[in-house]
């Protein structure tokens, strides 16, 4: 586990990270590809942490690489699961995403797409989700995390806001996989351009992904200089 900021760990999966806040117990942020759970497991446990005491689950989105292992998880512990609305509707019937994706340009989206994503299947075992958040909500942990409802990349996409750390949990409105990018693929890409832009608008320093690694310095002001141009094309 990599410390991020005083409270929140990076869990690394390979082709997705999750995350860890630990206050009042743990929370869970996403639950990586299908059969992922002893893979999360081992790697708290490696961290000194004990998987026991995850008290809620956190999706920031429905996709397979991110609530694949929710139902296995919320089985194994009995711990409820968080999902804005728009996406906990499809959770709960076992359906992935919506479709078209729209690829994103790049030589690295089309690679991630083609090795990642293509194939992947479109469901995954369907789970009830407790507690359906919405924009603005507070969840009561690490002195409050704010819901920020960033569609795009999926409808009910929301990212995380620690502010008492200065930190946005940012799941896949962008990804950092080699430098800031856009993610490969997008439901609506001007929507999630502009969601990112919603995100940037706030007070944080630093940002982790669903895909790279962080950015540890001036997150916000880097996604503003990086995606603002962007805007010129939608218009």
């Amino acid at each position: 586990m990599q410390q991020i900021g005083r409270n929140l760990y990076q869990i690394s999966l390979g082709a997705v990270n999750v995350f860890l806040i630990e206050d009042k117990g743990l929370t869970l942020i996403d639950t990586g590809y299908i059969n992922s759970m002893d893979k999360i497991f081992s790697k708290i446990k490696k961290g000194g942490k004990n998987p026991a005491d995850i008290k809620q689950v956190i999706l920031t989105h429905s996709h397979p690489d991110h609530a694949g292992s929710a139902a296995e998880i919320k089985k194994s512990l009995g711990v409820p699961l968080l999902a804005h609305y728009d996406d906990a509707n499809l959770i709960e019937k076992g359906i992935a995403g919506r479709t078209p994706m729209h690829l994103s340009p790049g030589i690295i989206n089309w690679l991630l797409f083609n090795i990642f994503i293509k194939r992947v299947s479109n469901s995954i075992e369907p789970a009830h989700i407790k507690e359906k958040l919405k924009d603005q909500d507070i969840i009561p942990v690490a002195g409050g995390i704010q819901v920020i409802h960033t569609p795009g990349h999926s409808a009910g996409h929301i990212c995380l806001l620690i502010k008492n750390e200065g930190v946005l949990i940012a799941g896949d409105i962008c990804a950092n996989v080699a430098g800031l990018g856009l993610s490969p693929v997008y439901e609506d890409r001007a929507v999630g351009i502009n969601s990112i832009l919603k995100a940037a608008a706030l007070d944080f320093d630093k940002a982790v992904f669903g895909h790279g690694g962080p950015v540890q310095k001036g997150a916000n002001r880097k996604l503003k200089e990086k995606f603002l141009p962007l805007t010129a094309a939608l218009k």
